[in-house]
């Protein structure tokens, strides 16, 4: 009997991202059928262990226009519908759906969502120069005051010497400041 590998999917109006998560699939076969028929099979790990999915889409696809891309870590399908709409679902059955197929938040839009512009990419932060600032890595580092190649800061050998070194000087305004007793 076969697994059922991972399966992560997001939509947009045209077209759907579906990712099969199986690092080194082998003897991968993929099918895609202008009724929304997918199917997927391949063996992975060190025992050859088969998994499989078959899933009937919402909808209608364009077989011709859907890509496939194998990686090591995954099998990415970009498969587009074959009318330009929003499905309510990936698969056709009602309910819940299969505990393998996920939502893949890293490529996620909303319908209302999917014509805008990303946030952020109509900011205008005028004329200000970031390299000011002081974040790091560029000519106003952190460390511009100790010359290239100076390590200021302590080995293990000078804590240690510093715990002792506090800790005798603690003692000795301890024993400074306790009132003497007279016997």
């Amino acid at each position: 009997m076969s697994r059922h590998p991972t399966v992560k999917w997001a939509q947009r109006s045209d077209k759907l991202f579906i990712t099969v998560e199986l690092p080194d699939a082998k003897n991968v076969k993929q099918k895609l059928e202008p009724e929304g028929k997918f199917f997927f099979s391949a063996t992975a790990g060190a025992d050859n262990v088969p998994y499989e999915v078959d899933l009937d889409l919402f909808d209608k696809i364009d077989v011709d226009e859907s890509k496939s891309s194998i990686t090591s870590r995954s099998i990415c399908y970009l498969v587009k519908k074959a009318e330009d709409k929003w499905w309510s679902r990936l698969v056709k059955q009602e309910g819940k759906p299969p505990t393998f197929l996920k939502a893949d938040w890293d490529k996620w839009v909303d319908e209302d969502e999917q014509d805008s512009k990303p946030a952020g990419a109509d900011m205008d932060f005028g004329d200000i120069d970031f390299s000011q600032l002081n974040m790091g890595g560029g000519p106003g580092d952190f460390d511009a005051d100790v010359p290239e190649g100076e390590d200021d800061s302590d080995t293990e050998e000078e804590m240690e010497e510093g715990k002792y070194e506090h800790s005798e000087s603690e003692a000795a305004a301890t024993a400074s400041t306790e009132p003497e007793t007279k016997a």
